[in-house]
């Protein structure tokens, strides 16, 4: 994956991380929203940021104000048709307050990354190779 920002192309600092993988000291993780939920307390102390990738689901939706806590939260885009991610991003920024990275994986095209950011995406994990290629053109 590529992280694209506003800026541009962006070094990713943070690695994400299989649900049974150990967690490296020391290290920015992003988990799976299970995992955060299964062992919440024990990643919630680390030394180190965790952030928590969200696939929609009436699951996901109610844990939003809990991971508005949260320094990353990435945001799964599994297919074109699938919005619910524009609505916890617009959830999370305004209702939730979250001031941390907005990220967006998944299928993440060129034609939507404008409403991404208008609903407070910051960061994207690129992995469509005609996005890629329009973004390394613009």
């Amino acid at each position: 994956m590529v992280l694209w920002r506003r800026e541009g192309f962006a070094e990713d600092e943070w690695a994400f991380l299989a649900d049974d993988a150990p967690a490296p000291e020391g290290e920015a993780i992003v988990i799976s929203l299970k995992r955060w939920l299964a062992e919440r307390e024990t990643l919630a102390s680390r030394n180190a940021p965790v952030g928590v990738a969200v696939e929609a689901g009436a699951d996901a939706q109610a844990h939003l104000p809990e991971l508005a806590g949260r320094p990353l939260l990435a945001l799964a885009f599994a297919k074109f048709a699938d919005g619910r991610a524009f609505s916890y991003a617009r959830l999370l920024r305004d209702r939730y307050g979250f001031k941390g990275e907005l990220r967006a994986i998944g299928d993440v095209l060129i034609d939507e990354i404008p409403l991404m950011l208008r609903c407070g995406f910051d960061a994207f994990d690129v992995t469509n190779a005609s996005t890629l290629k329009a973004l390394e053109a613009h």
